[in-house]
């Protein structure tokens, strides 16, 4: 026992040396509104050097904006989530595009498809998300994707827009093995989300197995999904060491790499500086 807590110790102090990114999370949620600055400093903490709140709806992604410029380590995108599309209409658009040439937005959405909770009707969450790719495209910034149970329609439509110079990536992974190759070959990386510590995520480690580290993000999408062993509370930044020390685990590599690939494989993606 002593020494299984030794060796999380180590791994613990080796990633907080190191320097992660935190490509996914929603700074500007409620969950945050009391103890944002101190979520802040936990994450410099355990070397999370560099974070990306993310937009849903043009409220929020205002918000992300404010949250980036106001805090050097944060980066924001803008767009509208599946959830919310019902939700959103031309003058909206016209305002996130305005946003997306803020210097703090380093990416576009999330966008994309939602067929488990569907809250938006499914025809119309596909007209919005083509809509916004071709944004993203007018922008020249990486599209930042969710898929829930919708991989084919996902895939199809990203098909459908041609080829995306500015790349993109497949948020909070939900997908096999062999989903992972498609969404390679079209030239995307892909996040793996604090799921990954769960007891019930073999699929999800098979993929994480097979995609060369080279085309991994690590991401919490906080405040959801906190990795175990905090599963169940509310999820931070500063937890994403966690998921790089089970990501390790499975490469069969040192947590100290898997930071060192992923943070420059975001940087490289999101063009952060």
């Amino acid at each position: 026992m002593a020494t299984a807590t030794k060796t999380k110790s180590m791994v613990a102090e080796e990633l907080a040396a190191a320097e992660l990114i935190d490509t996914h999370c929603h700074l500007d949620f409620p969950d945050y509104q009391a103890d944002l600055e101190q979520v802040v400093k936990r994450a410099a903490q355990a070397g999370v050097r560099q974070m990306i709140t993310v937009g849903i709806d043009l409220a929020s992604s205002r918000k992300g904006v404010e949250l980036a410029e106001q805090w050097p380590g944060v980066f924001a995108t803008v767009g509208v989530h599946p959830h919310h599309v019902n939700e959103i209409g031309p003058d909206d658009y016209q305002a996130l595009q305005e946003l997306g040439r803020h210097p703090r937005v380093v990416a576009y959405g999330e966008i994309g498809l939602d067929y488990v909770k569907e809250y938006s009707p499914a025809p119309l969450q596909r007209e919005h998300f083509a809509h916004q790719v071709a944004i993203a495209r007018q922008l020249e910034l990486p599209l930042v994707i969710h898929d829930r149970e919708a991989h084919a329609d996902t895939l199809a439509i990203l098909r459908e827009a041609g080829e995306l110079p500015a790349g993109g990536v497949m948020h909070c992974f939900s997908g096999d093995a062999a989903l992972a190759e498609e969404v390679l070959a079209m030239g995307f990386y892909v996040s793996i989300p604090g799921v990954v510590t769960f007891k019930s995520a073999a699929t999800l480690w098979e993929a994480v197995r097979m995609v060369p580290l080279e085309r991994l993000l690590l991401e919490t999408d906080a405040p959801f999904l906190a990795p175990v062993p905090l599963r169940g509370k509310r999820n931070e930044p500063a937890y994403l060491a966690h998921i790089a020390a089970k990501v390790a685990e499975l490469k069969g590599c040192a947590p100290a790499a898997v930071a060192r690939q992923t943070t420059a494989n975001a940087r490289r993606l999101f063009n952060l500086r």
